[in-house]
Order: C-alpha cells, then sequence, then structure tokens
C-alpha cells in the first residue's frame, strides 16, 4: 500500500512539474510573441502615420483568438472551423496591416506625378525647391502630404537633405519613388534644370500607370476566373447541404469529412494562389 502511495505521489508530483514547466513555456512564448508583435506593429503603424497603443491592440488580438473559435464551435459544432477561424484570427492583424500599407503606397504612387509637376511649375514660377515643396504639401492630401511634410519637418530640425530623403525612401520603397530620389540626388551634385527633369520624369510616371491601368483591365477576367474556381465549390457544398442534408451531414460530422473539407480548402487556396500569380504583370 506505501509502495502504491509512493508511485502516486511520483506521478502527481511529475505531472505537476510538467504541467509548470509547460506554463512557463507558455507564458515565455506568449511575451516574446507579444514583444515582437507590438515592435512590428508599432513601427509599421507609424510610418501609416497611424498612432494606436500597439499593448492595447495586442489585447484585442489575443481575445479575440481565445473567443472567435469557441464562438465558432458552439455555433457550428465544427472542430475544423473552429480551428480554420482561429487561424484566420491569427494571421488577420498582420494582413490588415500590410494590406493597409500596400494600399497606401498605391495611393501614394497615383499621387506622385501630379506633385511632381506641381514642384516643375513652383520652380519654373522662380521658387526655390524647399518652398516649391511647401505650397505642393498644401495642395496635396495624404498620404502624399504627410511624408514630404515630415521630410520638410526633418529638414527643418536640422537633418541634411539626402538624409531626409534616405527615410523617406525607407518609408516607402517605390520603384517610382527610388527613381525620383537619383534624380533629385545627380541633379545637385551635377546640376541642370531640375524644374524640366521632374517635368519629364512626371510624364513618364503618368504614362507608366496608364499601361498598368491597361493591363490590369486586361487581366481583370483571368482574376475574376480565380475567385469564381475558388468560391464555387463552396457555392455547390451550399446548395447541396441544402437540398440533400442527410447525405452531406457525414462531410460535417465525421473525422473523414473533416479531412476531405481541409484537402479541398487547401488546394482552392492554392489553385487561386497560382492563378493570380499568373495574370499578375509587373511593369
Amino acid at each position: 500500500m506505501s509502495g502504491l502511495a509512493l508511485v502516486l505521489g511520483l506521478v502527481l508530483a511529475t505531472a505537476t512539474a510538467l504541467g509548470f514547466l509547460i506554463l512557463l513555456l507558455l507564458k515565455s512564448g506568449v511575451a516574446n510573441r507579444q514583444e515582437h508583435f507590438e515592435k512590428k506593429a508599432k513601427t509599421e503603424l507609424a510610418d501609416m502615420f497611424i498612432f494606436t497603443d500597439s499593448k492595447t491592440l495586442f489585447n484585442y488580438s489575443a481575445a479575440a483568438l481565445v473567443i472567435t473559435p469557441i464562438l465558432v464551435y458552439l455555433l457550428f459544432g465544427n472542430p475544423v472551423l473552429a480551428i480554420a477561424s482561429g487561424i484566420g484570427v491569427a494571421f488577420a492583424p498582420s494582413y490588415l496591416i500590410k494590406r493597409t500599407k500596400r494600399k497606401r503606397i498605391e495611393k501614394f504612387e497615383k499621387q506622385l506625378p501630379d506633385a511632381l509637376l506641381m514642384v516643375s511649375g513652383g520652380m519654373r514660377a522662380g521658387a526655390s525647391l524647399s518652398v516649391a515643396l511647401e505650397s505642393m504639401v498644401k495642395e496635396q492630401q495624404a498620404p502624399l502630404a504627410q511624408e514630404f511634410e515630415l521630410m520638410l519637418r526633418e529638414q527643418r530640425l536640422g537633418l541634411d537633405f539626402d538624409s531626409a530623403l534616405s527615410n523617406m525612401e525607407k518609408r516607402m520603397p517605390l520603384p517610382d519613388f527610388i527613381l525620383l530620389v537619383a534624380a533629385m540626388r545627380i541633379t545637385r551634385e551635377v546640376g541642370g534644370n531640375f524644374a524640366e527633369i521632374l517635368e519629364s520624369l512626371a510624364h513618364t510616371l503618368r504614362r507608366k500607370h496608364d499601361m498598368e491601368g491597361k493591363i490590369k483591365a486586361l487581366t481583370a477576367q483571368g482574376k475574376l476566373q480565380g475567385i469564381v474556381m475558388a468560391l464555387l465549390p463552396a457555392f455547390l457544398c451550399l446548395i447541396l447541404t441544402y437540398m440533400e442534408p442527410e447525405a452531406m451531414a457525414p462531410l460535417y460530422n465525421t473525422w473523414m469529412g473533416y479531412g476531405v473539407l481541409t484537402i479541398t480548402t487547401i488546394m482552392l487556396i492554392i489553385g487561386h494562389l497560382l492563378i493570380s500569380k499568373i495574370v499578375t504583370i509587373d511593369v
């Protein structure tokens, strides 16, 4: 009897030690994940002039990561769907930040030719580059106005022109803007008619954007086909579930059905990504 009690005591002590070790590992992992998330979110959001508390954002994300799978499981009773919702919520913040940054960069790219023409016109009227940039900032909207205004403020605080341009180039890693920065630096070093260079560059960028718009219009059908291809099986599955719920029940109530749904979803996602890759043409 004493031997059995000793064995049970050892098992209990081992289980307690393992549980404590797992809690420490989870706590360390969560702390590292929180530090990485807050640092990345704070940097990328600040670059987009979105000033928010990254710690609060992480707390909301963690709460959603816990609550969403539970709600999905209570509503549908499907563990695979609950796990998928949890994975989606885990990647949602990074996806939204990247998407917002991409949309902001695209808007900046569209504003750039008009802004260059305004700066060129101001310099042709006799204004210096700084005065022409300040006038352009007052007329333009975000995000272009925000970026150039920040560059001008850095210069007022004592930062040299090249360093301010480099900081702006890091925030806006666009080929068009990199070309503009190179033109600015070369003109400052060797001289030349900067207003004429800006005007020529603006017309070049405008023609490039027109060409990109035509390519997007020509590839829109292929992108739509990719979306339809990915959504059609899900639509047919819903229709069949509504028409024959008993025949489709094993698909949602058995582990074999869960496996079929998982493999089908992965294959559809891969197919959609491949089609999107094929129809995406870089100019």
